[in-house]
């Protein structure tokens, strides 16, 4: 006995200081990690100097954040430890203009081989590169292989090389949606979807409810996978000088069969290795040895302190433009990793219209909505807001239900041409789980109740006439008022809104044609807008909602990190699918969101 005993401790005793030493282990690479973010953070301080005949080397490399960040441990991947750095959208377009100007900089360089950001992030920094090749300088373009998006990005270069062995996927626009009323049926759940009977666009149900895709809802598609691509068409046809017809051509035979094609066909300039378009960046600047190319890189040009030269003030500068960034999934409470809380941004929007320093506002909108109740809440502080003084709303990547809602009282609205908006409309679903209880789980729910809807509505059992009836006059209310309040805001009669809505989707330039916007453009076009209409020639940027304390939302992030990147590991890519279910499961009362998760590829 004693020797048993004797094992049993010295195993516990084992397990011990093996948890003790991973325990120490974990900690100093946390620690390794945050010196070395506090090293960058200190570094990014320092300006840096840009030396004549500079080039700007661009590497989309990185995923692509609406907002700047000075949090040290934003680049820190809370999964494997590993660094996962950003770039702001802000930033990047600043510094091209800022590189326009700069004499000191002689062209771009960049290497993109595919691009991380939305489809309205991808116009904003085309836009710019338009711009700054319009001031005479030079852009060239290189890669291994270039994903469609990034060749529309490519494609405004003087030059575009590809290395011999590359291919460019040149195929046309597609969108899959996920249908899974079969799979609920094998667990015996069924979900009861309501959306009145004017939301005929409004598809969000459709997956959950149909096999197919309807034909309101594959007009839709058509619709705007259509406009994104003959957007896209238009402007490689008008910098590569090949026709749209020629264009779609090679798209229906997938005529980039390799590399050479690339080439003979016109999307490609030449074919080389890397140290061919060194030697061509060597030969633009003049000299004579790749030491003395100086390629300045994104992170290092954009401490060139590019909001005070863009503003036209310092940071001691009383007067201020507010820009509120609303992203993500609305919902109640407040804001979290993709999700914009309705707290959170009214709050922001409140603390702008009291703030006598700020002339303007600049609400950001980039979500695909949510809660009907938690847009409701956030609008109402826009009305508030709009009668002090100017709100003007710039459109992400998506402003689709809710983010319209949030959007339609401002008194001026910029979207993207691929920006995805509209979706006026609202839904309700409701799951019927009582048979995959019993027959799955064998779980069998027992219940009294002192009225006739006592236990309306559990998620359990069917809705019966009556409750089915009071969630419809419901979501019946909600879209008339939704539509009144665009109707106000737009200017417009609640038909000539109704027309439009339905829950359709609608691009950016879809929407101007029809008035739901009124201006193409990006954030920096708003912010612009904003100084003009309110005469002001100095001024800071003053961006809300204020970031949390690095360390604070380091330690909030890390579990839901952890989490994360666990079913991303296990799933692969049907983790994407997994986060259609869960937002399903975290929906809370009337939606006014996009019919769906859009992925265009």
């Amino acid at each position: 006995m004693r020797r048993f005993f004797k094992y049993v401790f010295a195993s516990m005793l084992g397990m011990v200081l093996a948890g003790g030493i991973l325990m120490l282990m974990f900690f100093a690479g946390i620690a390794s990690l945050i010196s070395t973010a506090k090293s960058d953070f200190s570094a990014d301080k320092k300006e840096t100097v840009v030396k004549s005949n500079s080039i700007y080397h661009l590497k989309f490399n990185q995923s692509i954040a609406e907002r700047a960040g000075d949090n040290p441990f934003e680049n820190i991947d809370l999964g494997p430890f590993s660094d996962v750095s950003k770039m702001s959208l802000r930033n990047i377009v600043q510094s091209i203009e800022y590189a326009t100007t700069d004499e000191n900089m002689e062209g771009i360089y960049m290497e993109i081989g595919g691009f991380s950001g939305g489809l309205s992030q991808l116009e904003e920094v085309r836009n710019a590169l338009v711009d700054f090749k319009k001031s005479g300088k030079w852009i060239v373009s290189y890669s291994e292989g270039y994903s469609q998006s990034a060749y529309y990005l490519a494609s405004v270069s003087d030059k575009i090389y590809m290395f011999p062995e590359g291919d460019i996927f040149f195929k046309g626009l597609a969108t899959n949606i996920m249908y899974m009323k079969g799979m609920l049926e094998k667990l015996d759940i069924e979900m009861q979807a309501i959306k009145g009977p004017g939301n005929i666009y409004k598809s969000a149900v459709e997956p959950f409810t149909a096999d197919e895709m309807s034909d309101a809802n594959r007009t839709q598609i058509k619709a705007y996978l259509g406009s994104i691509w003959g957007h896209w068409l238009e402007g490689i046809s008008k910098e590569r000088g090949i026709s749209v017809e020629k264009l779609n051509r090679y798209a229906d035979e997938l005529s980039m069969k390799n590399a050479e094609m690339t080439v003979s066909l016109g999307l490609v300039d030449a074919l080389k290795y890397q140290d061919q378009v060194i030697a061509d960046l060597m030969s633009r600047v003049e000299v004579g040895s790749e030491k003395e190319l100086h390629l300045v890189a994104f992170s290092k040009y954009k401490k060139k302190k590019l909001a005070t030269k863009k503003e036209g003030a310092t940071r001691s500068e009383t007067k201020k433009i507010a820009v509120i960034y609303a992203n993500g999934e609305i919902r109640s409470g407040k804001n979290s990793d993709g999700v914009m809380g309705s707290e959170s941004i009214a709050k922001s929007i409140k603390k702008a219209r009291m703030d006598t320093n700020v002339k303007a506002i600049v609400l950001r909108v980039n979500s695909p909505g949510g809660s009907a109740l938690a847009s409701d809440v956030m609008w109402r502080e826009t009305v508030l807001a709009k009668a002090e003084k100017p709100l003007i709303v710039s459109m992400g990547d998506l402003a689709a239900s809710g983010g319209y809602f949030i959007a339609c009282n401002a008194d001026k609205i910029y979207a993207n041409e691929t920006t995805i908006t509209g979706s006026i409309g609202v839904f309700g679903m409701m799951p019927v789980t009582e048979k995959f209880f019993k027959n799955k789980l064998g779980i069998v729910f027992q219940s009294e109740q002192t009225n006739a809807h006592s236990k309306f509505p559990d998620g359990i059992a069917r809705l019966d006439e009556a409750e089915y009836n009071v969630i419809n006059e419901s979501i019946i209310g909600i879209y008339e008022d939704f539509l009144k309040k665009v109707s106000d805001g737009r200017g417009l009669t609640t038909e000539q809104v109704d027309e439009v809505a339905r829950g359709r989707v609608w691009t950016g330039l879809d929407a101007l044609e029809i008035g739901l916007v009124d201006e193409i453009g990006g954030l920096d076009d708003a912010i612009a807008y904003a100084a003009e209409v309110t005469n002001l020639e100095g001024y800071r940027l003053y961006e809300l909602p204020e970031v949390k304390d690095p360390f604070e939302e380091f330690l909030t992030n890390f579990q839901m990190n952890m989490s994360m990147n666990f079913m991303k590991q296990n799933f692969g890519a049907s983790y994407k699918y997994l986060e259609v279910i869960n937002q399903v499961e975290s929906m809370r009362g009337v939606q006014a969101r996009i019919p769906y998760t859009i992925e265009i590829y």
